[in-house]
């Protein structure tokens, strides 16, 4: 049975992640829909791509990954069907994809809008499932659309490194308030090259070791993992980390606002 995962910012308030859902469901009744999330943060780039990075090593190959996120960004005249590796990508063309991948596809063709045709979310739909067919028909990619060597670039959000430290920024804060930070465990690694670290969260707040998972410490304190993507993860053990180390958003200390807002504090680790 042919997957499509769908991960978008259109929320559960209304009726357009039904509508996309249906649409696909009249061309192909057998298609395993699997939605990922469709609670991004309205237009916050860095929070799809990091939510989007690990789903190469949850579904086999072949697999469809369709991204709705900030799809109007600007007046495009295409949409964006990829190969990358054994799985297959669908956005717009509008840098996620390069965020995601972190660099071009390894194949992509352009989706063209037919001539006067309205910019919707049905409209685009349409458009993919009619792509989606001919690609689960056995069609090749390049005979779908018109292959291109260029799209919108856009680029993940980079550590700050020195010898003595590395300023990563906070890439989201989940349901449980847990923080997610830009810097990869390869990045941690080959920086600290075997010393000593604290990870400051506050003036007298600071983590010194690497846990596996969260009942590595007791419950109510603080540790910090690599998460299954391979980032930064600070937690605190049938807590909450964000509010307890002010760590997030600005201006506020309403953690039931986490949900509207982007993040672009930063946690630091410095080496010893």
């Amino acid at each position: 049975m042919p997957i499509l995962t769908f991960t978008s910012d259109f929320g559960s308030s209304d009726h357009l992640v039904g509508l996309v859902k249906g649409e696909f469901a009249k061309f192909n009744e057998g298609l395993n829909i699997i939605d990922i999330t469709h609670n991004i943060v309205p237009y916050n780039y860095m929070q799809a791509a990091y939510v989007c990075k690990g789903l190469p090593l949850s579904f086999p190959a072949e697999t469809i990954h369709m991204i709705l996120v900030n799809s109007f960004d600007e007046n495009m005249d295409h949409l964006l069907l990829a190969k990358h590796a054994d799985q297959f990508y669908a956005a717009p063309d509008n840098g996620i994809l390069t965020m995601i991948l972190n660099g071009n596809p390894d194949e992509v063709v352009a989706l063209p809008f037919p001539v006067n045709m309205r910019k919707t979310i049905r409209n685009f739909s349409s458009i993919f499932v009619e792509a989606f067919s001919s690609l689960l028909s056995g069609v090749a990619l390049r005979k779908i659309g018109t292959p291109i060597s260029s799209i919108k670039e856009r680029n993940m959000m980079r550590p700050l490194y020195t010898d003595q430290y590395i300023e990563g920024q906070i890439l989201m804060i989940d349901r449980f308030l847990n923080v997610i930070v830009n810097i990869t465990e390869k990045e941690f690694e080959e920086h600290r090259m075997g010393r000593k670290f604290k990870i400051v969260l506050l003036r007298d707040a600071f983590i010194e070791k690497i846990s596996n998972h969260y009942g590595d410490v007791p419950e109510g304190e603080k540790l910090a993992f690599f998460n299954e993507v391979g980032f930064l993860e600070i937690a605190v053990n049938k807590g909450y980390a964000a509010p307890l180390f002010g760590l997030g958003e600005f201006g506020t200390g309403d953690s039931r606002q986490h949900e509207r807002r982007q993040y672009y504090q930063t946690v630091k680790v410095f080496f010893e």
